[in-house]
């Protein structure tokens, strides 16, 4: 798989040493006997997988066990402990076998440069630009495939991009083809595709943000002579009111929660409330302390996210919004993997 070379404009939040710094955990008391024991630990659950594989198993049952085994594990040891087991995950001799997945490999590799890229997100969507990277795939790619894109984390991935749709169809339908949408770190804006309101041209404008120009691009190209606009822009760009996009009904934004610390997620809701129009609604998203597949994210995908549960959106929306001038409530998706953090500005 070829490194496409994307050079930012140096003003993004979301940085590998950004992220890393929230992982980042003092270390406890009898440390290193713990990590001597979860070592151990993941070195029997690591040489059983790979005998699996040998006397050929049903794919999706090994990795089916595997998750689960890697989640039990994170749970048990303390973050320090974990953060220092990831990379003996990742080097062990097993890992071949689950990178021959398609999606798995790319999150590994990330050929973008960043976790979580909009091209991922295509795996997961099973979108037709990713058809090729399938096909290529050994049989055991594939097959891994089948349950990787079927997991718990993909089908809350692919419910909040039909959540999306469906909150700007709805608030479109409110506002009498005046209605003005704002996606923040848009990715593909896949979820403009199943857009009535957009097809109807319902929509006075959709700007559609991201930092990433390839998937700025592709934006700019998909749709083309409709009523999205591409822009490319980062959260500082935000933060710092570099961008003077107006004020819109429904401000959303999908998947770049999951890597912003508490002090920036804070910053950027509020900078989004500031600009919503009487009765306009945000919306932020994140993944779940509830994931079930989280150690295998974090290890054999190199997938870090900052998971936060309901305690930590409300406290998030309490830092940023009074109750007297915005009212707010906090959901879980159906598989309670990913939550959400909806806040409407009174009229």
């Amino acid at each position: 798989m070829s490194q496409i070379q994307i050079v930012f404009d140096g003003e993004s939040l979301i940085t590998p040493t950004a992220i890393a710094s929230e992982f980042a955990s003092s270390k406890i008391e009898h440390h290193e006997e713990q990590f001597s024991t979860g070592r151990a630990e993941i070195a029997l659950i690591l040489n059983i997988t790979q005998q699996q594989f040998a006397h050929g198993a049903n794919p999706a049952e090994i990795i089916h066990r595997l998750a689960g085994s890697l989640h039990e594990t994170r749970n048990k040891y303390h973050p320090s402990v974990w953060q220092e087991l990831i990379p003996i995950v990742q080097d062990h001799p097993v890992s071949e076998f689950f990178l021959q997945d398609p999606f798995t490999r790319w999150s590994f590799e990330k050929p973008r440069g960043y976790s979580g890229d909009a091209q991922l997100l295509d795996f997961i969507y099973g979108h037709p630009s990713i058809t090729g990277e399938i096909t290529r795939a050994t049989p055991l790619g594939q097959a891994l495939y089948d349950y990787t894109k079927d997991a718990s984390s993909s089908v809350a991935v692919r419910e909040r991009r039909d959540l999306l749709t469906r909150h700007v169809d709805e608030i479109a339908a409110t506002r009498g083809g005046e209605a003005e949408i704002l996606t923040i770190a848009a990715g593909h804006l896949r979820e403009a595709n199943r857009s009535t309101a957009l097809q109807e041209r319902r929509i006075k404008r959709w700007v559609a943000l991201d930092q990433d120009p390839l998937s700025v691009g592709s934006i700019a190209r998909d749709f083309a002579g409709t009523r999205v606009e591409a822009i490319d822009g980062s959260v500082r760009g935000l933060l710092g009111k570099a961008h003077k996009l107006g004020r819109f009904d429904f401000i959303y934004a999908a998947g770049l929660y999951d890597y912003l610390a508490d002090k920036v997620a804070v910053k950027l809701t509020q900078r989004c409330l500031e600009m919503l129009k009487p009765n306009g609604v945000f919306l932020f998203a994140n993944f779940a302390t509830d994931i079930r597949v989280d150690g295998y994210m974090e290890t054999f995908m190199n997938w870090a996210l900052l998971l936060r549960s309901e305690y930590d959106m409300w406290k998030i929306i309490h830092a940023s919004a009074d109750r007297e001038s915005f009212e707010a409530r906090v959901e879980f998706g159906a598989n309670r993997n990913i939550v959400y953090g909806i806040i409407q500005k009174r009229a």
